[in-house]
């Protein structure tokens, strides 16, 4: 290879470097700043092919949309003496990438600062107020209050602060296994109140009920005694008018129930003399034996 060529590749390579080190381009989701020997002299907000001095000047880009910020989990007292486990997370993006670069300049440092207002948002906001409210519907209010004090102590960082939100809000496991353990237990008294009110009434409801079967059948025997003494008086009074009628065929049959009951098998030994009147209907009709 000639003189020449070699010349010619060695101009065509400087300017490939010169141009790869003096063009950059921004892309649309992106801002960035321009640094010479260091410091800021340029933003850049706008998408599109951009010059630099090449060597002497530099380009930091950040990211245009909006970035998510997972704090780590965080005690908080609340007002009521509870303790709550909250693990929250931020939506944010980059307003000022200036002040941004000034203030945390890369994302690690932002993240511990960043976090420090989060905590201390919370902490001043759900502190002042009981454990019942952090977990009732009145977080999405309490949650708009934090996101304002965020929003307002992290301007200085050069971000917005889209919004705050909490991922979960738990007790401490030793907590939990107390509130566990307590739970049970009044579950365990509510059960055995429960079960002695059902007894009580058990025996309530036995009682009426065997004081019922009393009275039923102390009525039932009193009917039966009264059907019975009408029964009798309704028979006496049948036996009454056909005595009436037939005053021998009464004494014929009253004679014969007498014989019936009382020469039983079995039954007592009797010596009556043939002639009494209890063997009147036994004698013939000349009145002998």
């Amino acid at each position: 290879m000639s003189k020449k060529y070699m010349l010619l590749l060695v101009l065509v390579i400087s300017i490939l470097i010169g141009a790869y080190n003096t063009l950059f381009f921004v892309e649309q989701r992106i801002q960035a700043i321009v640094l010479q020997f260091g410091e800021p002299i340029k933003v850049i907000r706008e998408p599109g092919l951009n010059l630099k001095i090449p060597f002497a000047q530099n380009v930091i880009k950040f990211d245009k949309r909006i970035l998510l910020f997972d704090n780590n989990a965080e005690e908080i007292i609340a007002a009521d003496k509870k303790r709550l486990i909250v693990d929250a997370f931020v939506r944010y993006s980059i307003v000022d990438p200036l002040k941004y670069y000034q203030t945390v300049r890369f994302e690690n440092a932002l993240n511990n600062r960043l976090g420090s207002v989060v905590n201390n948002s919370l902490r001043a906001v759900l502190g002042r107020v009981p454990l019942s409210a952090v977990i009732s519907d009145r977080r999405e209010e309490l949650m708009v209050e934090v996101t304002g004090l965020v929003t307002q102590r992290a301007k200085q960082f050069g971000i917005k602060i889209q919004e705050v939100r909490i991922k979960k809000a738990d007790l401490p496991s030793e907590n939990s296994e107390a509130i566990y353990r307590r739970m049970q237990t009044e579950r365990q008294q509510e059960a055995a109140q429960i079960r002695a009110i059902g007894e009580e009434k058990s025996r309530v409801i036995q009682a009426e009920a065997e004081k019922n079967k009393t009275v039923i059948l102390a009525e039932a025997k009193r009917d039966s005694e009264i059907l019975r003494g009408e029964g009798e008086a309704e028979k006496n009074r049948i036996l009454g008018e056909a005595f009436g009628k037939d005053p021998e065929f009464f004494s014929f049959y009253r004679a014969m129930q007498a014989y019936s009951k009382a020469l039983t098998e079995g039954d007592t030994t009797m010596v009556l003399s043939p002639k009494g009147e209890f063997f009147e209907f036994f004698r013939d009709a000349e009145g002998k034996n």
